[in-house]
């Protein structure tokens, strides 16, 4: 995508084959680029939510394992690497699935020739998510514009978090038909939660949106009910960090009220779920996915821009007022209309999963 005019992806090899990647802690207000050098830079960066977002937190995990070769390409150093990363975040399966495939792809050579092919793995992970998620854009398009031909005025959108191109390498996943639909002529609007703790919707999804040109509105993440009750959203597009064999949907905490608020007001949910984010060895979302339990000062804090531009975080609740911070809740398969991925529209069930993916199925399985 393009800011000022100029195109980004979130991660890339700059000329001198340094790891650069944007710093998203500081965004709306301030744009930052920062390089990732060593294994415990990139830690840092995803477990701090420098990078965030299911995809990017893989591709730069590869990365991760791939500077880490460079340095140290012996075998304590690929286990070593493994874990490290993986410990960063416990719920985004992105995570696992790429320091997974940049094992199976460097455990076979001998060091000598791992530093090479980390590098060409890990730049190809990154260009497969671009394509999958310009792929879920093209799919989703499509039922926007379904929706476009019932009606008069601009087809109304509502999304949680941020998952969009900040989310990923490039296009995002809920935002991909969006940004495809408006390429296409299609008016579309946003509402636009605000996602706390955190503020991923005001603060990033809305940063997006705002550089693009597509119009659309913040709300609370309390209003969505309502708007819903009174028949202004016409459909609903969320990511997902872990998506199960049967459909269950783990997403930024907030995402099972919306879609209970859109079953109850008869309003489609859509899930957009790059493949690399299902996990075929879980089947009961709810009981079988760990949860991250996050820091309660992102609850009892809240960051934004003073009046003479500073960025500072601010406290909202009383002295000794303690705070749970669950990051992320499950949406049944049964409240999911469909999964929107690369291959398709695909329904939320155990079959229909398995028979749009049967060869990653069989793959897990084997």
């Amino acid at each position: 995508m393009k800011i000022d005019g100029t195109p980004f992806r979130t991660i890339w090899q700059d000329a001198d084959g340094v790891v650069q990647v944007i710093d998203q802690r500081w965004l709306p207000h301030d744009f930052r680029v920062v390089p990732l050098r060593t294994r415990a830079e990139f830690a840092t960066a995803i477990r701090d939510m420098w990078v965030r977002g299911a995809p990017l937190i893989g591709a730069t995990a590869a990365w991760g394992v791939a500077v880490q070769m460079a340095q140290d390409p012996s075998d304590p150093s690929l286990a070593e690497t493994w874990e490290i990363l993986h410990d960063t975040r416990p719920t985004a399966i992105n995570l696992r699935w790429a320091l997974d495939e940049m094992r199976r792809v460097l455990s076979p050579l001998p060091p000598a020739l791992r530093a090479e092919a980390a590098a060409k793995r890990a730049a190809e992970i990154c260009d497969e998510d671009v394509e999958i998620n310009r792929q879920i854009g093209l799919h989703g398009l499509e039922i926007i514009k379904a929706i476009a031909a019932r009606k008069s005025g601009p087809v109304n959108i509502l999304t949680h978090c941020n998952a969009g191109w900040l989310a990923t390498v490039d296009w995002g996943t809920a935002t991909s038909p969006i940004y495809h639909a408006d390429a296409a002529g299609i008016p579309v609007h946003v509402f636009v939660d605000e996602t706390r703790p955190r503020n991923q919707g005001a603060q990033l999804t809305a940063w997006e949106l705002n550089s693009h040109g597509i119009p659309h509105d913040l709300i609370v993440d309390n209003a969505g009910g309502h708007l819903m009750q009174h028949g202004e959203v016409d459909m609903v597009i969320v990511g997902t960090d872990r998506t199960t064999a049967r459909g269950d949907v783990c997403n930024k905490i907030g995402t099972y009220l919306k879609a209970l608020a859109a079953r109850a007001n008869g309003v489609p949910f859509y899930v957009a779920l790059p493949s690399p984010t299902i996990d075929w060895r879980v089947h009961d979302g709810v009981r079988e996915i760990p949860i991250e339990e996050r820091n309660g000062a992102e609850v009892t804090l809240v960051q934004g821009r003073t009046k003479d531009g500073r960025i500072e975080s601010v406290q909202i609740s009383p002295d000794g007022t303690t705070a749970r911070n669950p990051a992320f809740d499950v949406t049944p398969a049964e409240l999911v209309t469909g999964l929107l991925t690369e291959r398709g529209l695909c329904p939320a069930t155990e079959a229909g999963m398995a028979a749009m993916f049967s060869d990653l199925k069989a793959a897990v399985a084997g």
